[in-house]
């Protein structure tokens, strides 16, 4: 192994392709991806945007369903109106946080709301799934909102580190979650560094905006997820401007996992179930909505990873 190789902080480093999700609106999808199907138990990350919608238009994620998993969304700019089949009915905006936890199955929503499509909006965030503790994933389903200011926020130096879910820098979030795990909104202005500690065994970090100084492990930019070795820390830097960074990561699952669709489970035969189940239309209703999304052609058998 060279010298290179040993010093590095990183484990590997994955750049999303950008997808079109029709009208320009497009995301990239960081996981899960081949070189790195999960950190922690983050199975699932989504950039939305950013992007502006003309008016008369908007965001129309029609209902659909989960399993075994918890949704988080956050967001950078805009507003959606989240509706699920428990009957919420929260719009989210920049700060906040929408925690779903799907469990044995949730159907939501997420829409541009009505009075907003009149001028045009713009949009922009993260959304990420965590899969559920083996143990939970048949918990009942719920739904918790945490405005802004309820989020500890530590700020130094030109650095501010926002808990969005979970725990870092001794610092917890009061967001229901049911798993180890940290997600941190880090803003870092021109010239700031903020030393990342590693607290968990699986660790990564998102670049949302800007660019980051990694030192000997390279400068990265906006769209790349940095995945890093157990036990490294590393310190970033804002590189020739502002940027903004999120942390994620966690202790590993507890046994494989697969993600089909919408749904995610430690069983082949629960997966199957839920397919049949939204087929079927077994799933309960969201409260206003008519539409929905049918099941997608979904060939072979899932695929399960440690």
């Amino acid at each position: 192994m060279s010298m290179n190789e040993t010093d590095t902080a990183l484990e590997v480093v994955v750049v999303p392709r950008t997808r079109d999700l029709g009208d320009g609106f497009e995301v990239r999808r960081a996981l899960p991806t081949a070189e790195r199907r999960m950190v922690g138990p983050f199975v699932f990350l989504d950039q939305m945007g950013p992007h502006r919608f003309d008016a008369g238009t908007g965001l129309d994620v029609r209902p659909h369903p989960h399993i075994g998993l918890a949704t988080v969304t956050y967001l950078f700019d805009g507003e959606i109106l989240h509706r699920d089949s428990l009957g919420t009915l929260q719009p989210i905006r920049p700060g906040e946080v929408n925690w779903m936890t799907a469990g044995r199955g949730i159907v939501h929503s997420e829409r541009t709301a009505p009075e907003l499509r009149q001028q045009g909006t713009s949009l922009a965030g993260l959304q990420c799934w965590v899969a559920l503790p083996r143990a939970q994933e048949e918990t009942d389903p719920s739904f918790a909102h945490v405005k802004a200011h309820e989020l500890p926020e530590l700020e130094g130096e030109g650095a501010t580190a926002r808990i969005v879910a979970g725990s870092f820098f001794g610092k917890r979030a009061p967001v229901p979650t049911l798993s180890d795990l940290f997600y941190v909104d880090v803003q870092l202005q021109p010239g700031a560094r903020l030393d990342v500690p590693a607290e968990y065994e699986e660790q990564a970090l998102y670049v949302v905006d800007g660019r980051i100084d990694l030192g000997r492990d390279g400068v990265f930019g906006a769209g790349q997820l940095l995945v890093l070795k157990p036990g490294k820390t590393v310190t970033v830097a804002a590189d020739g401007g502002k940027a903004r960074v999120m942390l994620l990561g966690g202790e590993p699952l507890d046994g494989p996992r697969a993600v089909l669709w919408n749904f995610v489970s430690s069983s082949g035969e629960r997966l199957e179930q839920a397919k049949e189940d939204w087929k079927q239309q077994r799933f309960p209703q969201v409260p206003g909505e008519t539409e929905f999304i049918p099941l997608p052609d979904l060939q072979g058998r899932p695929v399960f990873y440690p």
